[in-house]
Order: C-alpha cells, then sequence, then structure tokens
C-alpha cells in the first residue's frame, strides 16, 4: 500500500526531534546546516546518523570532507537553529560570523551543543536524502537540555512530574 506524500508529512511533524546543526570543515571548506534527522546508531563502535538532503551544499561538503559534527542545539538556541536553517542568509552569508565556536578537524562545535565528531564511515542515499553513517572520533557534551521541534515550532524538554 503506498502512503500519500502529504499524509506522510503530517504524520511527521507530531514526531519531536532534537535540533542539530551538522557542521563539516575541510578540503570543501567550512559549513553548517540545521538538521533533525540524527540518531544514534551503534555504542559497539560508537556511531551515528544523519540524514542530509542528498543535493544540498552540506551533504556534498560532508562526503568531500569525509568529515562532520553534529551539535545538539542547547534549548536557548532558537537563533543558532535558524541561522544555519538559512533565515539570515541575506544578512549574514557566513553561517559562522560572530559565533564563538570552537574549531575541530571535523567541523565546529557550537556554544554550549552537545557535539559528537565524526569520521564519515558511509552515506547511502535513499529518495531524496543522503544517510550519512559516522564513527564517532570525539564527544563534547555541554549537559544542556536540548532545543526540540515538532509541529513547525521549537519546543524545550520538560520533565515530567514524579508520581
Amino acid at each position: 500500500m503506498k502512503i500519500a506524500r502529504d499524509a506522510f508529512i503530517a504524520a511527521m511533524r507530531h514526531v519531536a526531534a532534537t535540533v542539530t546543526v551538522v557542521t563539516t570543515d575541510g578540503p570543501a571548506g567550512k559549513m553548517g546546516a540545521t538538521v533533525s534527522a540524527f540518531t544514534s546508531l551503534s555504542a559497539d563502535p560508537p556511531s551515528v546518523l544523519v540524514c542530509l538532503k542528498a543535493d544540498s551544499r552540506i551533504a556534498m561538503a560532508v562526503r568531500d570532507n569525509g568529515v562532520f559534527c553534529v551539535n545538539v542545539l542547547p534549548e536557548t538556541a532558537e537563533e543558532l537553529a535558524q541561522c544555519f536553517a538559512g533565515a539570515f542568509d541575506r544578512e549574514r552569508p557566513d553561517r559562522f560570523e560572530g559565533i564563538d565556536y570552537t574549531p575541530t578537524e571535523e567541523g565546529p562545535i557550537l556554544p554550549q551543543a552537545t557535539a559528537f565528531a565524526c569520521s564519515l564511515n558511509k552515506s547511502v542515499v535513499h529518495g531524496s536524502h543522503a544517510i550519512c553513517i559516522g564513527d564517532v572520533t570525539g564527544i563534547s557534551n555541554a549537559g544542556e537540555r536540548p532545543l526540540t521541534y515538532m509541529s513547525g515550532a521549537f519546543h524545550v524538554v520538560q520533565p515530567k512530574s514524579k508520581f
């Protein structure tokens, strides 16, 4: 049974996701983009996956650089998420301008982000997206609560009260 694209998108809008910025640096240049499709893949070996639009600049840069860094944004970082989603590209074409990031070989670590530095193990194109599997080579655990996105808006994680 084939599912209608619109029905799939409508249902996925109700799935909360952490807001991440994937960065990369290397021969293809420094780049970053906001991404919501990120998850752990394996603890043995430590690895994660991100899904990037296959024909996007960030997907091509990750492929060419062979490295990337997933920055899980803290709940206070809405503006940073919008910046790396391209909301301010006209006024500020360099998305890193004015941001106090930490450079790494894999890509910049953004302020207060929990970051997973990765070497690209494999990239598989499925439909419109590239599934990028990264072997984790470094972790910067900021310990902040993450910013999330659901139903077209940013949200914060609130613990449920104990019984």
